[in-house]
């Protein structure tokens, strides 16, 4: 069965598009520049997640549902535990401040980028007429927000986040 999708869902699905793959971008990008080998794995995950999203979002644009299969979901959870674990397990030691410093200014970036791209899938979430689409996107926005949670368990337990 082929998705018939309407133009305002076409262009909500195209934004979303774009925000991955900036996000993709970035974290790739981030993971690179990152001085703490641990806040490297967790950005070089969360690009492959990010990757993953914006396979999804392709497909759905063209026309195939989606199908979140429990071993899918369960695949994913476990690859968001194992990332949050790696994360709330960082360790303050720090090479140096000015090291810290980037690496927190890195995770500060990346918080703010979660957070709109997760506010950005409310819109296509609510405006989608397809179940197993809002489905789908609700999944993805749920791992935005794990994005968003390992990040500031990271800047948390390595004081790089004041409340």
């Amino acid at each position: 069965m082929t998705l018939q999708l309407s133009p305002k869902e076409k262009q909500l699905l195209q934004d979303q598009q774009a925000h991955e793959k900036v996000c993709i971008q970035k974290y790739q990008n981030n993971a690179q520049q990152a001085s703490d080998p641990q806040l490297k794995q967790l950005f070089q995950s969360y690009a492959q997640q990010e990757q993953q999203h914006l396979n999804t979002l392709t497909s759905i644009l063209n026309g195939q549902v989606p199908s979140m299969s429990q071993g899918q979901q369960s695949q994913q959870a476990q690859q968001s535990q194992l990332t949050q674990k790696s994360s709330t397990q960082a360790t303050s030691a720090a090479s140096s401040s000015s090291a810290s410093q980037a690496d927190a200014m890195l995770c500060s970036d990346m918080l703010m980028t979660e957070k709109f791209v997760s506010g950005a899938y409310d819109s296509a979430i609510f405006e989608s007429s397809d179940s197993s689409v809002r489905q789908a996107l609700n999944h993805i926005q749920k791992e935005e927000q794990e994005h968003g949670e390992g990040i500031y368990n990271y800047m948390s337990s390595n004081g790089m986040y004041s409340s």
